[in-house]
């Protein structure tokens, strides 16, 4: 338990370090919750974007799970699916699909990283939408819990390190 809560706080003052997108906005910041939203444009179609969103185990930092490597991700991309990563130390679910329509909407509820043991409350949307030079990509993370948690403390953090978690997709899937 103190090896967790050590990770818990070096992965929160990492984050810290970690500067913001230019195009992200936070929202609806209150002590019970709050919405960041995130907004890319992507030199690919849909669904090649949708290829490499599937693919965590491709683009999500190392620093920003619990093995310390990203080969241990993995997602099921259908309703019910696992964002999950295994290792051979252990196991997590970092959240569950509850949409998944190819090309358009990925959809994870889930409290991710350090939220995770807050008893929090996650929704993780990454939509897609194709434009005359690719694609654009809006991604939103709406975390709610009990106003005793006061979470508009963990929202600029939360906000910095979804824009370098889904960023280095919206890079990616730009590379390809």
């Amino acid at each position: 338990m103190v090896e967790l809560r050590f990770r818990v706080i070096v992965q929160i003052a990492v984050a810290m370090l970690v500067p913001a997108t230019a195009a992200a906005a936070l929202k609806d910041v209150a002590a019970d919750g709050f919405l960041v939203e995130h907004r890319y444009s992507i030199a690919a179609s849909p669904l090649q974007a949708w290829q490499v969103l599937v693919h965590p185990e491709r683009y999500w930092p190392d620093d920003h799970t619990w093995s310390g490597s990203r080969a241990h991700l993995s997602l099921r991309a259908e309703a019910q699916g696992c964002f999950c990563e295994q290792w051979d130390k252990g196991s997590v679910e970092h959240g569950r699909v509850v949409m998944a329509i190819p090309g358009k909407v990925l959809r994870i509820r889930g409290a991710l990283g350090p939220l995770q043991e807050l008893a929090l409350t996650g929704v993780l949307t990454i939509s897609l939408q194709g434009t005359d030079t690719g694609t654009d990509a809006v991604v939103t993370y709406r975390v709610s819990g009990d106003s005793l948690h006061q979470l508009e403390t963990f929202a600029p953090v939360v906000d910095q390190v979804i824009g370098l978690q889904l960023g280095a997709f919206a890079e990616l899937a730009s590379a390809k």
